[in-house]
């Protein structure tokens, strides 16, 4: 072989070490990026794990909070509507009692008018009755 044929075959057998070099090295180097990427996720895993675990029971508790007072207003609601409903009745039955209560006492009135108006009557043709009496022994 000639000198020229073995220098590029050594300059190709060394690139080709430097390649195999170069991989090796990239390999090992991708190999600990994985380890320390899978390390980095573990860690975010096991910190997130508990403030997960707080926010589900954050949120179960936010959920019964929210049906306890949902129930709450449905039953105030409901004690509400009661009420308004007695209290409907008892203006009613108040307004009937007081109209009829002031209907006899409008009866009653103008029964003690009647019979004052018939006292007055009497008391006059008495008077006209004592007159005309009067008249005769003048």
């Amino acid at each position: 072989m000639s000198t020229w044929a073995t220098v590029f075959l050594g300059i190709i057998a060394m690139a080709t070490l430097i390649t195999a070099i170069l991989q090796v090295v990239l390999l090992v180097a991708g190999w600990q990026l994985v380890r320390r990427v899978t390390k980095f996720v573990e860690d975010i895993d096991r910190d997130l794990k508990p403030i997960i675990a707080n926010v589900s029971s954050i949120a179960s508790d936010a959920s019964r909070i929210a049906s306890l007072a949902a129930a709450q207003v449905e039953r105030a609601d409901q004690i509400l509507n009661s009420a308004v409903v007695r209290l409907e009745e008892l203006l009613s039955n108040v307004s009937s009692m007081v109209i009829n209560t002031m209907r006899e006492g409008n009866a009653l009135v103008m029964g003690v008018r009647a019979v004052m108006a018939a006292i007055q009557a009497l008391r006059r043709r008495r008077r006209g009755r004592n007159e005309d009496d009067e008249a005769l022994f003048i």
